[in-house]
Parts: C-alpha cells; structure tokens; sequence
C-alpha cells in the first residue's frame, strides 16, 4: 500500500471511482436510502482527489456519511486512527467537567487497553500525544503506538498515562479484542454477565464462554450487560438462546437481491445452533457459504434454566449490532426488562471490499428485522427503565445501572 504522501491524484481519483461502483452494486439498498449517489461523488470529487495527505481519508470517510447509515468506512491495511472502542477497548462522551467541555470515558472493558493504563468509567480525557482534545473531535488512538496521555481522574487529579495499544488481529476488520465474556455472583443469588463483543462470524468461542458462564454462576436471577458491547457475529445466539427454553424466531438478514426478488421469511434458510467445535463449520458452510447470504435465526432450545423470567438486560447508546438484536429479541419475546439507555440503532450486516491501493471500504449488506418485522437500523431499542449513566457516580466506584438493574430483580 503506498502511503498517503505517495498517492498521485489519478490514484486517488481511481480510488474514489471504485468506492463509488461498490456502493452502487454492493450497498444493501438499491436506493441508497434515497440519496443521489452519482451527483454527490461528482461534487465531492475535487475536494477527495485534492485533499492533503492527512485529510484523504477523512475525506473519503465524510463522503460515505452521506448515506445515512451505520457499518461505511474507508481505511487502509496500514490502519492506524481508530476510535476508542475500536482500539482501547473503551467508550466514550460529551460532558460537561471542571476542565470545560471534554470527552469522559464510559465503558472500559476488562483486559482492553484502556483498562491495561489504569483508565476507569468516568475519567476525563485532557491531552493525548501531548496535544489538547477538545470535544470537536472524536479521539483518536493510532493502533500498534505506545501514546502518553492526560487524564483527569477521581478528585479531578491529574495522571500522565501511558497506553499501549496493539495491532489489530485483522486487517478487514480493525478491531482489538478484551476480555470478551466476564461473570459474577451478585447479593441474593444474582448472577452478572458481561459480554464486550461478538469476536468471529459464527461466534463458537464466545458462544461455550456464554454457556460455562451461566452454568457456573447457578443463580436464580440474571443481569446480562451489553453496556458498550460492539457487536459482530452469530455469538449473540447463544445469549438469546439462554433468555427463553425453546426455539423460537429471532430475527432475518436479507441481501439486496433476496428483498428486490421478494421473499418469505419462513423460506429462508436458517440458522440455529451454534456448534460446539470448529469441526460443526463444515456443514454450515455448505448450508450458508454458497450462494445468497440471506439468513433467519432462530434460538437453539436450551431449555429451562432457573433464571427465567428474572432477567435483566442492561444497554445503553453503545450496544451496537448484535447486541441490539439480542435487546429486541428479549423486549419482543417479553424475556427481559431492559434497563439503561437507548441504543444507537447500528443494526446492518456488513462487509469489506478492497478498492485499489491498499484501501477498503466497509458497507452494510445486509438488512436486519426482528422476526415481528421491525427495522432496528437508526431506531435502536429503548429501555424498559430508563437509567442514565454518572460519571460522577463512577469515580466514587458506584455503578447505578447495575444498582438500578438489582432493584428491578428484587422486585421481580
């Protein structure tokens, strides 16, 4: 790949023309959600191809914002700029501090980066690399750098940090990976489980760490936290399997060809379970690998389990993906209160494609709906009982969403 400084105008004007063909032939909506794809590319066109080194990308980037929709991005194999949660294994927001207007950290996931530096829900962000970040940037933390960093703790003491953070194992998708799946006994047999992400397509993994989760907390009332969880893969199955004993309708992904045909969900071929080895990978890729991607999911049929009926999934404006298909599934099914904040409505299947030089450019390509039919993609799942983080609460160690999440399993 050659380096930003490297590209000529005719590369970059070659890269922009394929980011445009994939969108046009690969973009799950043959309507591009209404925008006029070709009369945007042609007013941006000289701005792409002429921006300086540092601002291509960004450039690009802004472009595929126009199409209104979760999953698009433009980087390169030499992925470097990321955002928090995709390279420290954190979350964060706009708030008002002691410091002014700044970025506070919200969730910071056990075994990330973030958690590695001594980061905690609640700390405010002052400078990274030794410059300011004010809130109108989003942070970035370059992937496989050590940076030193600012950050306003507890008592709004000021520590110099130094964050190490790693390469990405993949380069289709730039993502670090923390402790993926966390448990705990609570007070009065509640039992907490906290899943960062979906890591892997069909999730096997994920999927026996959920289930070793819930068989050794042997609790009669459950907390499930996807609180900053990022999505992914079919892992999330095997939570929902563990809401309801039977197999029941999740959900349907459909390509764009599969919905510009017309089609019946109950034709589609479906995925539910999740096998117990990699050996299991070899019939699912005859079922699914070939041919159209279009795919309903059902629950795997677990059985009871004591927790039924008693269980709390916490959420907030983080839960992104499949985190908010297993939100959906529960609110749908009526398995479980959710508890927190709303969830961003990032609920498309995408993909990666390479564009010349190096470069990739991710889109949705696929279209989620619950099995009731409903569009999750910029409508999100509102909670059952609306709790608010604090940051403030945080520093002084209190967590009042999972306070909150216990008062509603105490009165189940």
């Amino acid at each position: 790949m050659k380096a930003n400084t490297e590209l000529t105008r005719n590369d970059r004007s070659e890269i922009l023309d394929r980011v445009a063909e994939v969108v046009r032939k690969r973009f799950y909506d043959p309507q591009l959600n209404g925008v006029d794809w070709t009369s945007l590319v042609d007013r941006r066109r000289e701005a792409i191809v002429n921006a300086a080194p540092d601002q291509f990308e960004k450039a690009l980037n802004e472009l595929l914002l126009e199409l209104k929709t979760s999953h698009v991005g433009f980087f390169g194999t030499r992925f470097k700029a990321a955002s928090a949660r995709q390279a420290i294994n954190a979350t964060v927001i706009k708030a008002e501090t002691s410091f002014g207007p700044r970025w506070r950290f919200q969730d910071v996931h056990r075994g990330g980066a973030a958690e590695k530096a001594r980061i905690r829900s609640g700390d405010i962000v002052l400078t990274l690399k030794g410059r300011e970040v004010s809130t109108s940037e989003v942070p970035q933390f370059p992937m496989g750098e050590q940076i030193e960093a600012n950050i306003a703790q507890a008592g709004n003491k000021v520590a110099r940090l130094t964050i190490d953070i790693p390469d990405p194992r993949s380069k289709k998708q730039p993502v670090n990976i923390p402790d993926v799946v966390t448990s705990e006994r609570l007070a009065d047999s509640i039992g907490l489980l906290k899943v960062s992400m979906f890591p892997g397509i069909v999730g096997i993994d994920v999927a026996a760490s959920v289930s070793a989760a819930a068989r050794e907390l042997a609790c009669d009332r459950l907390i499930i936290d996807l609180r900053g969880n990022t999505g992914g893969g079919l892992g999330s199955l095997r939570v929902m399997s563990h809401l309801c004993p039977d197999r029941r309708g999740v959900g349907h992904s459909v390509t764009r060809s599969r919905a510009e045909k017309g089609f019946d969900k109950e034709s589609l071929p479906v995925f539910d379970r999740i096998p117990p080895s990699k050996l299991g990978l070899f019939p699912l890729i005859l079922k699914f690998g070939l041919g159209d991607k279009s795919v309903a999911v059902k629950t795997e049929g677990l059985g009871d389990q004591p927790f039924h009926g008693r269980i709390v999934v916490l959420v907030n404006q983080h839960s992104a993906s499949a985190s908010e298909m297993i939100a959906a599934f529960a609110a749908e099914n009526k398995l479980a209160t959710i508890v927190g904040e709303k969830t961003p409505g990032r609920v498309v299947g995408a993909n990666s494609f390479k564009v010349g030089h190096g470069y990739r450019v991710a889109l949705p390509v696929v279209e989620y709906r619950t099995w009731a039919g409903t569009i999750l993609e910029g409508r999100g799942v509102a909670p059952d009982v609306l709790e608010p983080f604090s940051p403030e609460a945080a520093w002084e160690g209190e967590d009042t969403q999972i306070a909150r999440a216990i008062q509603v399993l105490a009165a189940a």
